[in-house]
């Protein structure tokens, strides 16, 4: 250890994710996708995406309709449509991430045994 590191006020956060950024970054586009998650827990269940069979396969076809409907909705001049669809495109390739990274984990465990 330097004898920065046991300075008063040292913080080791070199090479980890500057998740501020983010978040201030992306703020307006995350509360939109917030909006779509909570919708989701309110009409089945919290995390419920996480139990659906072949999820990732589903979300992704998810994901490809709503950027299909985003296009049809501009095409017909309707903004918050637009809007709409964009969020939950965004929520559907979270989902599709999320499940992916989950599995590659599983799949590293499994092996690591």
């Amino acid at each position: 250890m330097s004898s920065e590191e046991h300075s008063r006020g040292y913080k080791a956060d070199e090479g980890k994710p500057r998740v501020g950024l983010m978040l201030a970054g992306f703020s307006r586009a995350l509360l939109e996708v917030s909006k779509v998650t909570t919708e989701g827990a309110e009409r089945y269940r919290d995390f419920g995406f996480l139990a659906v069979d072949a999820g990732a396969a589903r979300y992704d076809d998810a994901k490809g309709r709503h950027l299909l409907e985003g296009y049809v909705s501009e095409s017909k001049h309707h903004e918050d449509e637009v809007l709409g669809h964009m969020a939950a495109e965004a929520w559907n390739a979270l989902c599709v991430l999320e499940l992916t990274l989950r599995e590659k984990e599983e799949q590293a465990g499994t092996q690591a045994e």
